[in-house]
């Protein structure tokens, strides 16, 4: 039988005509990238049967209507969609290429409305009050900021670890400031603080004090030894210190006194002193130059009388290094009224405060006391912090500070800014923002391209851009781990702004990336309703949210979506 089939085959005319073959033919040239199964095509032409595995393709001339159409309808999709992306980019750009700017604003006018020449005129004085010293950074800063803040200023130590040249150097910095400066003991009264009683007085039956070159008329003042205050020193004491006020007989004064700096070996051991505790807002734990240091300590040239250091060359010619500082008593003042009166406290800023609190009144053995009006007084120095800095709100970062305000023990310094540190680490709304957005796309698939409700969430849409926008430039710098925000803060000493951004910068990095991911999302959607873009064309660009949509949606809403439009 098998070789009886193979002669019929062999006696068959061809699978083909001729006709056929030239329409085969011609086939074959209209179809682009035919090439491949060129072997198959000639063996059907000739008449000879395909290889087992080839196809046989035919196809008419001329496609059909329908089909003209849905490539027409493709090409207008490629354009809308290529035409959002492009659109996309060129947002993006400014903002993406901005993200690694510095953010000093000494050549710029601050937004807070603080004195353009103010940033400079502090870091001046910052460099000044930082010759000669060794690893007191932290120090010199929360000294300034005490005067900016109109708050006072405690250094704990122990002896020898330049508390009092500290405390000096203020005055020297404040052009025109009188200074006032005296070492309590037990033994000490009211006279060596106040001035001594009136002779004069006493002959009129007035009980009042000299007090010209003492405390009451100090603008800066140092005492040492602060917690040896006695019953009869501390009343007046505290008056002064928060109220600036003194009594002095019958009349109570104004005192004009900027910021007061108290030293002390130990912490106050008896409950009368609580009060004057809490008096210093700001508060440093002075330790011994570290071993690492010592060396540069060691070639430091000696200071003498408490000025600040001067630089004498082989000719002894001497140059003051308080020349180029140009700081007055005029530029404290009003600083922090200022401030409070431009500056804005965010949401996230009050929230980090109370939880702190809750965290070190609840959850730390034995619990850290924070006073009601510490908490007060904290927050107005965080508006001064963002002003200097040139902001107009403040900064989580600007919360740093925190630690050395809170603390109640010098060991606690630490703790409260590794909590501070953690608490910047966590997700900095990325979920909330993503919800939002899905929202957001829901609706516009809603919209379907009509144009009032398109152009209202275009603005929703603009607003949720700007929020990340600002989420981004505050992470500027996170690839590369220098974190601008941290390193160009005028009250963040270089170490502490180092140590923070080690810690920071690789989480912020992921964070970053995930802003980023967002941002595009939001600005794509935004250029979508600008264009009145179809939900279809919708789908292609965000097909994330699409599915969830699609997923999650109501069918109410879905089912018209697929449905074309008459």
């Amino acid at each position: 039988e098998k070789p009886i089939q193979r002669e019929r085959r062999a006696t068959c005319p061809p699978i083909a005509s001729e006709r056929s073959s030239t329409m085969a033919s011609s086939v074959v040239r209209a179809i682009p990238g035919a090439c491949p199964a060129a072997s198959s095509r000639r063996s059907i032409a000739s008449g000879r049967r395909p290889s087992r595995g080839a196809s046989v393709v035919r196809r008419s001339s001329t496609e059909p209507d329908w089909k003209t159409k849905q490539r027409e309808q493709d090409a207008l999709i490629s354009v809308e969609e290529n035409s959002v992306k492009a659109k996309v980019e060129e947002i993006l750009a400014p903002i993406l290429a901005g993200e690694g700017d510095a953010t000093d604003g000494d050549d710029r006018a601050p937004a807070s409305g603080a004195p353009p020449e103010l940033a400079k005129k502090i870091r001046s004085a910052t460099r000044s009050l930082e010759s000669g010293l060794v690893e007191r950074e932290t120090e010199v800063r929360l000294l300034l900021l005490a005067a900016f803040c109109g708050e006072h200023l405690l250094l704990l130590g122990p002896p020898g670890t330049a508390k009092s040249e500290l405390g000096r150097r203020l005055s020297a910095v404040c052009g025109g400031a009188s200074f006032f400066e005296r070492l309590l003991t037990r033994f000490s009264v009211p006279e060596e603080l106040f001035g001594p009683l009136s002779m004069r007085g006493l002959e009129n039956d007035q009980y009042v004090r000299q007090t010209d070159g003492y405390l009451p008329t100090a603008t800066v003042a140092f005492v040492d030894e602060v917690f040896k205050a006695n019953s009869a020193i501390l009343n007046s004491l505290l008056t002064i210190l928060n109220e600036r006020l003194f009594d002095n007989g019958n009349e109570r004064v104004r005192v004009p006194l900027l910021c007061l700096v108290g030293a002390s070996n130990e912490l106050p051991e008896s409950e009368e002193l609580d009060a004057l505790y809490d008096r210093f807002l700001l508060r440093s734990s002075v330790e011994q130059v570290s071993a690492g240091s010592l060396a540069g300590l060691l070639q430091t040239r000696g200071l003498s009388g408490g000025a600040l250091p001067t630089e004498t060359t082989e000719d002894d010619v001497t140059t003051e290094a308080t020349s180029a500082v140009s700081l007055s008593v005029d530029d404290f003042r009003g600083v922090r009224s200022a401030a409070e009166a431009s500056v804005d406290v965010p949401g996230s800023v009050v929230d980090l405060i109370v939880d702190l609190r809750a965290f070190l009144q609840d959850k730390c053995e034995p619990p850290v006391y924070v006073s009601d009006r510490r908490l007060v007084k904290s927050v107005s120095l965080l508006r001064v912090c963002a002003y200097t800095n040139g902001r107009k709100a403040v900064s989580e970062f600007d919360c740093l500070l925190l630690a050395n305000i809170l603390w109640q023990r010098p060991g606690e310094c630490q703790m409260i800014r590794d909590w501070i540190l953690e608490r910047l680490a966590q997700d900095r709304g990325v979920e909330q923002v993503q919800y939002l957005l899905a929202g957001l796309f829901g609706r516009a698939c809603r919209a379907d391209g009509d144009p009032e409700e398109c152009r209202a969430l275009a603005a929703e849409a603009s607003s949720l851009r700007e929020v990340l926008t600002t989420q981004m430039r505050s992470l500027a710098g996170a690839t590369s781990g220098s974190l601008p925000a941290l390193r160009d803060h005028l009250w963040l000493s270089p170490p502490d702004a180092e140590r923070a951004a080690q810690t920071l910068g690789p989480l912020f990095s992921k964070v970053r990336r995930g802003l980023e991911k967002l941002l595009r999302e939001c600005v794509t959607l935004e250029v979508a309703l600008e264009r009145n873009t179809e939900p279809h064309i919708m789908a292609l660009l965000l097909p994330d949210y699409w599915a969830d949509f699609i997923r999650s949606g109501p069918i109410e809403d879905v089912k018209p979506l697929g449905v074309g439009k008459p």
